[in-house]
């Protein structure tokens, strides 16, 4: 048998799969996309970017905590425990029935609010990332 010189692929990181997301979408999906992932990001620097699912971003700390889709005429952003949290500003308008999960869902031409104040919200109810003693993060400093 003659020995072949294939290298073997590589597999891209969860962070080029959902920039490739953003770039295949490069209309307003794309954009919304772009701006949800840097507001969650923003929120701790200890959220890891994950790829699930077959084609899901997914932002975790301790767990899952947002997941986003893009769909034909929708981009919807999944928190994984929004229904422990409140919701004064009411961003969330999606997925508001179950006793666990809430989404925001963006619709093109609709009202576009940047979902970090909600991601600040839904990472405050899950386990705290590993920090310095008595300096306060986004998630520690839950003041509602």
């Amino acid at each position: 048998m003659a020995a072949t010189d294939e290298t073997p692929a590589v597999e891209p990181t969860p962070a080029q799969h959902i920039d490739a997301m953003i770039a295949a979408h490069a209309d307003w999906r794309g954009a919304v996309l772009a701006d949800a992932r840097a507001a969650v990001l923003a929120v701790d620097p200890a959220i890891e970017e994950t790829w699930k699912w077959r084609g899901a971003p997914v932002w975790e700390l301790d767990g899952i905590l947002v997941v986003g889709n893009v769909f034909r005429t929708a981009v919807k952003l999944g928190f994984m425990y929004g229904a422990a949290l409140e919701d004064p500003d009411g961003l969330f308008n999606d997925e508001l029935g179950g006793n666990q999960r809430r989404a925001i869902k963006y619709s093109e031409g609709g009202r576009r609010r940047r979902p970090g104040t909600a991601g600040a919200r839904a990472t405050g109810d899950r386990p705290q990332p590993r920090a310095t003693p008595g300096q306060p993060t986004p998630l520690t400093d839950r003041r509602r």
